[in-house]
């Protein structure tokens, strides 16, 4: 039997009306809100994590602060109680010393307490924020959540008065990561002006968290900061370098290191490839990107941005080719 012909020429018009479903009835989505919030929860790992790794980090910071301060006092005062040599008036004065060493101490800790517990009020804030996401508020849930991801995509690519100015406008400041950044700015600064010491300082500040995952960013800015005494054609104060900071690596990157060691012979102006590489300028653009995904990877954020993230998921669900 023959169907008859329809004008656009699809024979699937011909078939009988179908009945709404109840979810397209009540103008429902196919996926409940519910469901969606749950999906978007689970996500949301950096958004808690960040926050505790720095409250975390301030408080041993300011606990070994602490503790090497009074280990120093505490052996000043044994000094003195065992010296013979000192006269009373030098005890008096000494010890006064060591009160106004013990009431910098004091202010510090009260510095250091009123830093922690500001961070504790950020994660407390984040908890809430979390908390307060339900089926009702999901669309300015979500556009919130869009600010957040757009602060993050700004401070990764180094727009920092503009990430600042969005949180401000939007009163996201405990909701996003500005102070993290910059402390992570200080150390990518000074690498681009090839200066490594604020990036070993971080490297002392890290260095259990690093060891653990078996980091080698200090190694590499150790061989930079030899490979530029080489360039200023300073080899003894290389040598000396070399024996106190790059001979206790040996044990685990000795190809590494015998390769850095014979650039004493080929000097700064080599032609050889293996070793004229060692001496290019893109060996700091490499120590920056190092860096970021060491400094990632101790706070527990993506690699890549989370703007990046979204777009490709995003992307990747519709189907166009």
């Amino acid at each position: 039997m023959e169907m008859d012909s329809l004008p656009n020429g699809n024979s699937a018009a011909a078939s009988p009306p179908q009945n709404p479903t109840p979810a397209a009835a009540g103008g429902m989505t196919p996926f409940p809100k519910l469901t969606q919030l749950t999906e978007a929860l689970k996500l949301e790992h950096q958004f808690l994590r960040v926050p505790f790794e720095h409250y975390k980090k301030t408080i041993r910071t300011n606990h070994r602060a602490v503790e090497k301060e009074i280990t120093s006092v505490i052996s000043n005062v044994a000094d003195v109680s065992d010296s013979e040599n000192f006269s009373k008036d030098d005890a008096v004065n000494h010890l006064t010393s060591l009160v106004s060493r013990l009431q910098g101490l004091k202010r510090k800790l009260e510095e250091g307490s009123r830093t922690e517990h500001l961070q504790a009020q950020k994660c407390r804030a984040r908890l809430n924020h979390l908390e307060s996401a339900d089926a009702e508020n999901l669309a300015e849930w979500n556009n919130t959540r869009v600010k957040r991801i757009l602060v993050d995509y700004m401070l990764r690519m180094s727009y920092y008065e503009t990430a600042e100015k969005l949180a401000e406008s939007s009163n996201i400041q405990d909701l996003v990561d500005i102070e993290v950044f910059q402390e992570a700015k200080k150390v990518i600064d000074a690498l681009q002006n090839k200066e490594v010491a604020p990036a070993l300082a971080w490297c002392s500040d890290n260095k259990s968290r690093l060891k653990k995952s078996k980091s080698k960013f200090e190694f590499q800015l150790r061989l930079q900061e030899f490979i530029e005494l080489v360039r200023g054609e300073n080899n003894l104060r290389a040598i000396t370098y070399a024996r106190k900071y790059l001979a206790p690596w040996g044990a685990t990157h000795m190809k590494e290191l015998q390769r850095v060691m014979a650039t004493l012979a080929f000097k700064s102006n080599t032609e050889c490839t293996t070793y004229k590489a060692l001496f290019e300028p893109k060996q700091w653009d490499f120590l920056v990107d190092q860096f970021k995904q060491e400094f990632c990877k101790l706070y527990g954020m993506t690699l890549e941005p989370l703007l990046n993230i979204y777009l490709q998921a995003g992307l990747s669900a519709l189907n166009t080719p």
